[in-house]
């Protein structure tokens, strides 16, 4: 082997992962003790596709179906693994404000107003947080809220909404 090819494979051996989250629930970017508090909580309501959730904060067990049966409002902005499921609530913002949406497990997150996706205003993943996988927050206007959520691993997923600690 070359000492070129040999050096260069070291050092990708020794490298840690460039897309890895951190690990622990205190590695996210913002506290989510409410939110961990909200997801980990026993009983959590269920909720079938396309229910309207009740006022936040709040935290759901979401129905998913599989990806390639999945009726959404929107397609999902990420390309879809085959296998994965996906689903999605409805809910009514009350008053305008930097709201989060987080979620129990790796998936993708899309939030929808007026048939047009809301953009991102920041977000944060971590693996190793029991309950908690993956946060995102949006600027949310007042009003009805399509919250999607696809890329899941498993037919169910714990879905919290709430206003943001800033």
């Amino acid at each position: 082997m070359k000492p070129t090819l040999s050096i260069a494979l070291l050092l990708i051996a020794a490298t840690p992962a460039f897309a890895a989250d951190p690990e622990g629930c205190d590695k996210f970017k913002w506290p989510m003790d409410k939110e961990i508090a909200l997801l980990t909580a026993p009983s959590l309501p269920k909720l079938a596709a396309g229910a309207e959730t009740p006022a936040a904060p709040v935290a759901v067990t979401m129905k998913l179906s599989p990806i390639a049966e999945a009726v959404l409002p929107k397609p999902p902005e990420r390309q879809q693994k085959p296998g994965s499921y996906a689903g999605f609530v409805r809910a009514n913002v009350t008053s305008a404000g930097l709201y989060v949406v987080t979620i129990s497990e790796y998936g993708w997150i899309d939030v929808i107003q007026n048939d047009a996706y809301l953009k991102v205003n920041s977000f944060s993943g971590v693996t190793g947080c029991a309950g908690v996988r993956k946060s995102v927050r949006y600027n949310l206007p007042a009003g009805p809220v399509t919250i999607q959520v696809s890329g899941a691993a498993k037919d169910t997923i714990n879905l919290a909404v709430s206003p943001a600690s800033h």
